[in-house]
């Protein structure tokens, strides 16, 4: 009996020990928060002031630092054999915000994931090589930095969020929060928005045990941080959730499976094997929206949105998709709604195709440039020929004006007596 079932276990062993040999990783794109920071500003009574941060306000701690290094070495772990031990450029693209603490994020995660070895090192006593992080300018930045201010649709959506009965259940149930907000930090107006910075200040100050103000207690904390949350689900979800996803997070997830995609079709030259995107708290939201797994919750610093690319034994392609916000426990598998865990690409891709707009610009009701440059010709014709009806209508003014003598000489026939005058 005990032989039998030992002889299963093994057999059942095997089985999925073969399984999993089967399913070969083929590309991943990484999204996260950058690290601990300081606030990005304080409020008007707030104690503490920029000049009380070390770097100012929102940059990159050494905490923070230190939790990037982490997450470079457990994606160093997580992925051995699947990326090279060493730096190899053609199988990494990293790209981040033009912002401070991203670009310090990339760096130090990137530090922790290839540290030198070899030919790579070049000194002795730095365990430490450069590696590229690409951006763009923030005014230029339509990928990873949400939500974009360019979409008139996304207002009205917003406008609209804020008049359903639930906004305004929350903003009352809270009322006497926000009110006490706007008493003790002299900020001229308190909604969801400015309460969320205020609570996000406090936060940061907290854990770099700088003193609250008297009336910061643990109660008030624990209201600033549901409002807080329930801002990041007005941005992105709560109300009509699938159409911001198109007009904001959107954008992102259309790039990623854009890139699945393309890394699924055969091609003999060596692919690149990992995308790695530094970014904000609303960009890990943001795209979790658009995928309908976002949890509520503000992302923590360092939280890491993973999505992996498989090629099966029977060469099609699955998605797997992987959240670690917790540094503690290995990340949590998420399940793509309407799909299986491992999901089949061409699914992930008919799905994912509700959330990812065609055309944006149009869905955003953005005035097109052709629209622009025919009102601008309509305004200068219609401008023309309005001056030319007022030149015309004031010349006829001056003509009749004019007396009889200066309109030059008639000859007048005297008609009684048939002679000339």
């Amino acid at each position: 009996m005990v032989s039998t079932a030992v002889l299963f276990l093994l057999t059942v062993g095997c089985v999925c020990g073969k399984a999993a040999a089967e399913r070969e990783l083929v590309y991943v794109t990484v999204l996260f928060r950058h690290g601990d920071r300081s606030p990005v500003k304080a409020f008007p009574t707030d104690p503490h002031q920029e000049s009380d941060w070390p770097q100012g306000f929102g940059q990159l701690s050494q905490e923070g630092m230190r939790q990037h290094f982490e997450l470079g070495q457990y994606l160093r772990k997580r992925y051995k054999g699947f990326l090279n031990d060493t730096y190899k450029r053609q199988e990494i693209s990293v790209r981040s915000t033009d912002v401070d603490r991203t670009l310090m994020s990339a760096e130090a995660n990137l530090a922790g994931l290839y540290p030198p070895t070899g030919q790579q090192v070049f000194d002795p006593n730095l365990k430490w090589q450069p590696i590229p992080v690409h951006t763009v300018p923030q005014s230029e930045e339509r990928l990873l930095s949400f939500p974009l201010g360019d979409c008139p649709r996304y207002k009205q959506l917003m406008n609209e969020t804020e008049h359903t009965p639930e906004f305004i259940n929350v903003t009352t149930t809270y009322k006497d929060i926000i009110e006490l907000v706007r008493n003790k930090t002299g900020l001229n107006k308190t909604n969801v928005e400015s309460v969320w910075s205020v609570y996000d200040t406090l936060f940061c100050e907290s854990r770099h045990n700088m003193s609250a103000p008297d009336w910061v207690t643990p109660d008030v904390m624990e209201k600033l941080r549901v409002l807080k949350d329930f801002g990041f689900q007005v941005i992105f979800g709560f109300y009509k959730q699938q159409e911001k996803s198109r007009l904001q997070g959107g954008i992102l997830l259309g790039e990623i499976v854009k890139n699945l995609s393309k890394m699924a079709v055969p091609d003999p030259k060596p692919r690149l094997k990992m995308m790695m995107l530094s970014a904000h708290d609303t960009t890990v939201a943001a795209l979790q929206a658009s995928l309908n797994v976002f949890n509520g919750r503000q992302p923590p610093y360092a939280s890491c949105q993973i999505l992996e690319l498989y090629r099966d034994d029977n060469g099609s392609f699955s998605v797997s998709m992987f959240y670690r916000n917790d540094s503690t426990v290995e990340p949590y598998h998420l399940q793509l709604p309407g799909c299986s865990l491992d999901c089949p690409l061409d699914k992930f891709v008919r799905i994912t195709k509700l959330s990812i707009s065609e055309d944006r610009d149009k869905e955003c009701e953005v005035p097109s440039e052709g629209s622009n440059e025919e009102v601008i010709i309509s305004l200068a014709v219609s401008s023309f020929l309005l001056l030319l009806l007022i030149a015309l209508l004031l010349c006829v003014i001056c003509w009749k004006t004019k007396p009889n003598s200066s309109r030059g000489y008639h000859h007048v026939v005297n008609q009684e007596v048939g002679e000339e005058s």
